[in-house]
Order: structure tokens, then sequence, then C-alpha cells
């Protein structure tokens, strides 16, 4: 329950650093937006190898 409330909190900080620097949301369109989507993929492996 807790990696699941970690993933929650990373994803809407994320979201909110994106609305608050004007980057787009991370979607392909654009090479920022595919760049962060693997940030965020990264961080996610990396937080679940931490985690358990």
């Amino acid at each position: 329950m807790s990696l699941f409330l970690a993933g929650l909190a990373t994803a809407l900080l994320v979201g909110v650093g994106c609305r608050l620097l004007d980057l787009p949301l991370p979607a392909p369109p654009r090479w920022q937006g595919a760049l962060l989507v693997v940030a965020m993929t990264i961080g996610f492996l990396l937080g679940s190898r931490l985690a358990g």
C-alpha cells in the first residue's frame, strides 16, 4: 500500500511541476514529454528496487 501511495504522490508532484514550469504533460508528441516519461519510468523502477 505504501508503494501505491508513493507512486501517487510522485505522479501528483510531476503533474504540479509540469504545470508550474509550463512543461508538456508526459506525452510523447514533444521530445521533452518523451524524456519526462522515461524519467518517470526510471524513477518508478528505482523506487521499486529501493523500497523492496
